[in-house]
Formats: structure tokens, sequence, C-alpha cells
């Protein structure tokens, strides 16, 4: 069964070839990466199309023109998997935040549900050690805010570590997304509520980025907070369109 993860880029170019040397070392004989980069300055998309010729067949880049949004980056690599038959399709960070070997563990959670999550708010799970309190609390609240307001049932709605069955993805829809940043990941959990789409989760440890600086700014938690509200009634056409 093809296996297929999206990982979007903006100036990894010293986590890119690390994780995907990792990913590629997994278990998994039918695993393919997409790498979306957003036109890095440090020039990530160089590398990633080194890594390609590396791995023949294995991984496959997408060049967006400009820095256009963690959520443009999904979508795109989503729309590619698709298109190249993928059976199950994953997203995940590039700078080693996401276990790496929770990826197998995610494959077999699939099994009995819609969508797989590595989750950071369910027991077993939890955040870096050697964060503030302060930032575990804004993490922890931003999680809550959109549970709370959006009435979603899944206990990590922000996360970004997710596998999907091909089924899943292509019941969203996907030219309707407008979040362009990491409250993408609360729009495709509601989505999901919307259309009946039943999630499973598994505990991770989220860890600090391996190199780099976090790509989290005041911009984008504002975003997150005032779409939260605008999707309330959004995607009611949807519900009982789908049964998977």
């Amino acid at each position: 069964m093809q296996i297929t993860i999206v990982l979007p880029t903006f100036n990894e170019a010293k986590n890119l070839p690390e994780i995907v040397s990792a990913l590629f070392e997994l278990p998994l004989a039918d695993l393919k990466l997409i790498v979306v980069d957003d036109n890095s300055p440090d020039h990530t998309g160089d590398i990633a199309e080194q890594l390609a010729c590396q791995y023949p067949g294995r991984l496959k880049v997408i060049h967006h023109p400009a820095k256009m949004g963690l959520g443009t980056a999904y979508i795109s690599g989503f729309r590619l998997a698709l298109k190249d038959g993928a059976e199950i399709i994953g997203q995940m960070d590039s700078d080693f935040s996401h276990p790496v070997d929770k990826v197998v563990s995610l494959v077999e959670t699939l099994k009995d549900c819609d969508i797989a999550i590595g989750s950071r708010y369910i027991a077993g799970g939890r955040l870096d050690d050697d964060w503030p309190i302060i930032r575990k609390f804004l993490s922890w609240f931003g999680n809550i805010y959109a549970r709370t307001i959006l009435g979603l049932p899944m206990r990590d709605v922000t996360g970004g570590f997710r596998l999907y069955r091909r089924k899943s993805i292509q019941a969203l829809p996907l030219d309707r997304v407008r979040s362009s940043g990491y409250v993408f990941q609360v729009e495709i959990a509601y989505i999901a509520k919307v259309l009946g789409l039943t999630c499973c989760e598994t505990p991770i440890y989220f860890a600090e980025r391996k190199w780099g600086k976090s790509k989290m700014s005041m911009r984008i938690q504002i975003e997150a907070a005032f779409r939260v509200w605008q999707l309330l009634g959004m995607y009611t056409d949807l519900k009982g369109k789908i049964a998977i």
C-alpha cells in the first residue's frame, strides 16, 4: 500500500536531508515523500531537488514561487499524492518536532479510522520538556479555544502530524479551504467533523525543532483566533454528503 508523506518546507536546509533519511529508514516498503518548498531563501528547494535525485521515484518536489503558507503547501502536496495513487497520505513537520518513528504507529492506527492523529493532548502525549510554562500554556489554550468553539471531538486539533486514508482526502473540499497558516489544521479537523470522518489519536512527544527558527508569529496566532470563529457555520452543506 503506497504511503506518501507531505513535508512543507521554508528554510529547512539543515533539517530536510536528515528527516528524509530518517523517514526512508522506516520499515515501510512503499513509502514516498513530497517536499513542498515555499521559495526558501536558504536554498532548501535546491537541496530537495538533490534528494529527489538521490531517491529516484521516491521523492518529488513542488516549488512554490513565494511564501504561500502552510495550508497551501499541504493542499499542493495532497493533490499530487492523490494524482500519484497514494492510498495513505500523511502530513508532518520537516524539523523533527514530530517523532519519525511514530509514523509506523499511525499507519497501524489508521486501520481503525479515517484519520490518524499524532496527539500531544491525550494520555502519554506531551510537549517538549524544556519549553517554558508560558509557551506550553499558549499551545494548550489555543487547542482548547478551537476545540471548544467548534465542538471538535479530537483532543489535538491544532497539531499537524496526521495520516489520512485516500478517500478521506478525496472527501475534503480542498478548493474551499482558505486557511494558509497553522489554523489550516483546525479547518481540516472541522471539515472532518462535518463530514462524519472518524479520527483516532496516538500519543506523541512534541519536541523542539532540531535546527532553525520557529515559523510561529503573532500574525499567525491572530489569524488563527479570528479564523476559528469564521469557520462556525461553514461547510454545513457537506453534512451527510459522504460515507466512508
